[in-house]
């Protein structure tokens, strides 16, 4: 289903999509920079975009996979891949070095090893990286 019915709202929209929302909005920002991009180096097709997501940047690399598909498909970019370069945050003790004990979506705040607080290193990256396109052909 494309985003006809996300976008005007009505009560058939897609409910995978609408697990999507904050995805959709990241999608499409980053197809327009990537377009701008090849845009202004005379590009054509799009191929690839890779883009740094880190841990902390509140975004789904799978939903954000499906928005990019959403946007771009049906369009002259369909096909294109979006490649996500994920980012992990690590938690350092300022005596013990990183801590590594720590379950996947948790943080602590004190380290394990002394008790002193944790800090947060990376993870806040989001950004587009690289921009893949066909050069257009007379």
């Amino acid at each position: 289903m494309g985003l006809g019915a996300f976008a005007s709202g009505r009560a058939d929209a897609d409910p995978s999509i609408l697990g999507a929302v904050h995805e959709v909005g990241l999608a499409a920002e980053i197809y327009r920079i990537a377009r701008d991009a090849a845009e202004a180096r005379g590009g054509g097709r799009l191929e690839a975009v890779t883009v740094v997501v880190g841990d902390l940047a509140a975004v789904e690399p799978d939903l954000l996979d499906f928005a990019w598909n959403a946007v771009i498909g049906g369009g002259p970019d369909e096909g294109a891949r979006l490649v996500v370069d994920w980012r992990p945050a690590r938690q350092r003790c300022a005596f013990c070095g990183d801590v590594a004990e720590r379950a996947a979506g948790s943080w602590l705040r004190l380290c394990p090893g002394c008790g002193e607080p944790l800090a947060v290193i990376g993870g806040d990256e989001l950004e587009v990286r690289t921009v893949e396109f066909l050069e257009k052909t007379a």
